[in-house]
């Protein structure tokens, strides 16, 4: 059994400077436009990294090509994956993400067949679940698994309609 179906949903590149990947992006692949969302926190009562409570901060951009969401993270304060990614290699593709339904089983899938979360958490009061396992061994530093509230959905269609 596999971890997860369906098609990847995000692309992610993690980077010291995004406002210049979102110029290379738009520049080198027609992004139409891009979403900052700054500044935001990830506290340890809704987040960990490597098993243990998280605290920290980044810098998010989202936009759209077709139904494809390409995101950038900036880190700004604490330790996290996205840290630890720029600490060991230049400004890059980060990871891919697949939408999930059911959180708790994709994780015990991941389990199963011995993938490790290395990063898991929700975000605005669980209206998104997400975890990250390692993919390191196989050419794609991470894969994000995603659950989608209503409310986050919502959001996100708002961002593609907008282009």
């Amino acid at each position: 059994m596999t971890i997860v179906t369906g098609p990847v949903t995000q692309l992610c590149w993690v980077t010291e400077d995004i406002a210049a990947t979102e110029a290379f992006l738009t520049t080198n692949f027609g992004v139409p436009r891009w979403t900052r969302l700054p500044d935001i926190r990830f506290d340890p009562e809704s987040c960990t990294f490597r098993g243990r409570p998280a605290d920290f901060t980044v810098h998010v951009a989202l936009g759209y090509l077709g139904d494809l969401q390409l995101e950038i993270i900036q880190p700004v304060s604490g330790e996290s994956i996205y840290t630890e990614f720029l600490s060991s290699s230049p400004a890059g593709l980060h990871h891919l993400c697949f939408e999930v339904d059911d959180m708790p089983a994709a994780l015990e899938r991941a389990a199963a067949a011995g993938v490790d979360v290395v990063q898991a958490g929700s975000m605005m009061g669980g209206a998104m679940e997400f975890a990250y396992l390692d993919g390191s061994e196989h050419g794609v530093p991470y894969v994000e698994l995603a659950c989608l509230g209503a409310d986050i959905r919502a959001f996100y269609e708002s961002l593609k309609s907008g282009q």
